[in-house]
């Protein structure tokens, strides 16, 4: 917790403060967040105390069910001490004690037992105080911040999602998100709305959706230059879900055009769409 007990002498909010908005959302009147970024705290809430009980069976290092009888009486020799999972779990308990301190000296009321159901349950009664706290943005980064490392610890093949900007179809004030599939997985990167599921877009679509992004024109109605994408080939194996192998052999038998930054070598996006939508996207 940052500054959850600073003085109010900020105007009411014009913009959502919250981690997971797209930007430009108004929250409701004497709010700091959104309506949707209110219903993301709460969901964290209800998910913390499963995430912390699920990084406290990966201790031992062996992701055993510690629901289950022991029949030793400690870990297996040679499961080292997952120290992720600790931290995570030291850090998910010190964060929802500070916010519900928080609470309770601002709020006057009783405080919680330091266990993270009892907090979680705790600040989710406060939900309708808590968005309009000055901090609520902080609270928001922060239980967001919880959530993503915990699922990281618990499930390292969680997919990591990267903000594209706001949805393309006419009407829509959605954001896009795409979510991408960890390194070692060969599952395509997919593109969703969060206001409307038919809005979606698979990886290999990324090329055809971001030209949409830019072709969108500027205040003065004029359309912009077209930019051209370069790609790595683990950007293609996530895009289009094949394997950085088959993106090296596409590239070569097709003469993709190239260019070299930093040390990485970066291959032209229509090329690499060309190549691969023709083809069907073979490994």
């Amino acid at each position: 917790m940052t500054s959850a007990t600073a003085t109010r002498t900020r105007p009411a909010a014009r913009v959502c403060a919250g981690a997971g908005c797209a930007g430009g959302r108004r929250p409701a009147p004497g709010r700091r967040l959104c309506p949707d970024c209110v219903a993301r705290l709460a969901d964290a809430l209800r998910r913390l105390p499963d995430l912390y009980e699920s990084c406290g069976r990966l201790l031992d290092g062996g992701g055993r069910d510690r629901t289950r009888p022991r029949t030793t009486g400690g870990p297996p020799r040679g499961l080292p001490f997952n120290a992720h999972a600790a931290e995570v779990r030291t850090e998910i308990l010190a964060v929802l004690g500070s916010w519900a301190g928080a609470v309770v000296t601002e709020r006057a009321v009783p405080a919680p037992p330091r266990a993270v159901p009892s907090l979680c349950a705790f600040l989710a009664g406060h939900l309708r105080w808590l968005p309009a706290h000055d901090a609520a943005g902080e609270f928001s980064a922060e239980l967001d911040r919880l959530v993503r490392r915990a699922r990281r610890v618990v499930d390292p093949e969680v997919r990591r999602r990267v903000r594209v900007g706001a949805c393309v179809e006419q009407g829509c004030a959605g954001a896009l998100t795409a979510v991408l599939a960890a390194r070692q997985s060969p599952a395509a990167a997919v593109i969703r709305c969060d206001r409307d599921p038919a809005h979606h877009w698979q990886g290999h679509e990324w090329l055809r959706l971001s030209r949409r992004l830019d072709d969108a024109p500027d205040v003065a109605g004029v359309p912009p230059a077209r930019t051209v994408r370069w790609l790595t080939a683990a950007d293609i194996a996530r895009l289009w879900g094949i394997s950085t192998g088959g993106a090296y052999r596409h590239a070569s038998r097709s003469e993709w055009r190239r260019c070299r930054r930093h040390g990485r070598t970066y291959y032209h996006g229509e090329d690499v769409a060309r190549t691969l939508d023709a083809r069907g996207t073979p490994r």
